[in-house]
């Protein structure tokens, strides 16, 4: 079947560069993008709750640029100023670059690891183990990593700062694509969730991890399309390489 409309269950690219923008051209399909979940930072007194202090902590482990964003809100809710020693630790450039949007970048101490993986940003955090790291989280955070800490003799605490929540459909949005991208369980809970007989029939389904393909299946959804692999390492490659081999299959039927 040709596919006509895709979702894609993430917030616009803010780049024109982006290569889903590339593929709707060379493909001719109209790419909507529209996040099944949105993320609420935690109030200040559900924080409190937690019993876990920000100040008494050197240094922060950063593993979302939302884990960033909820940190400095809650510091200005609860007037705590971050002192100019404190120490971030990200578990890729990308996130370390985006504390420039609160900090003077060079008068900082930031360590960063290159591929994303919390396990990749150990190296660094063993050659600072006297410092007193907070880990910012979501609530959904199951705590998973905590062997890999414990593993490292590293001393933990976890803080959770925000909640991942099922961005809702309204009534009467259409819902007409022929491919749903997803890139976590928590999509593919909404899905069920806003569309509790959904039945996939042709419709593609993408999805990017472990985590999310096992949500897919789990939810009794055919998966067509799974990401990263060797051969596609970003959703847009595999989608790409989908594009190519259903639309000739299209034309020559």
């Amino acid at each position: 079947m040709k596919v006509h409309k895709i979702l894609v269950s993430q917030p616009r690219p803010t780049s024109e560069k982006s290569p889903y923008f590339d593929l709707a051209e060379r493909y001719g399909v109209d790419i909507v993008f529209r996040p099944f979940i949105k993320v609420e930072g935690l109030s200040a007194k559900e924080f409190r709750a937690q019993k876990v202090s920000i100040a008494d902590h050197s240094a922060i482990i950063f593993t979302a640029k939302t884990a960033i964003d909820n940190f400095f809100r809650l510091c200005e809710e609860m007037r705590i100023t971050v002192p100019e020693t404190q120490k971030y630790f990200c578990t890729s450039e990308s996130i370390a670059n985006y504390l420039q949007k609160y900090i003077v970048y060079r008068k900082r101490k930031i360590f960063a690891a290159k591929t994303g993986k919390l396990v990749d940003l150990i190296p660094f955090i063993l050659k600072h183990k006297d410092e007193k790291y907070l880990y910012a989280v979501s609530d959904v955070n199951n705590g998973s990593d905590a062997e890999l800490f414990a593993a490292n003799h590293i001393q933990v605490s976890r803080a959770a700062m925000y909640r991942t929540v099922s961005n809702d459909f309204t009534p009467g949005e259409p819902f007409d694509y022929d491919m749903l991208v997803f890139f976590s369980p928590q999509g593919i809970e909404s899905l069920t969730k806003n569309f509790p007989d959904f039945v996939q029939g042709d419709i593609a389904v993408a999805t990017f991890g472990v985590s999310t393909a096992k949500a897919a299946k789990d939810a009794g959804l055919r998966i067509d399309i799974e990401a990263p692999t060797v051969q596609a390492p970003s959703m847009p490659a595999a989608i790409d390489q989908y594009l190519a081999t259903a639309n000739k299959a299209a034309k020559a039927s």
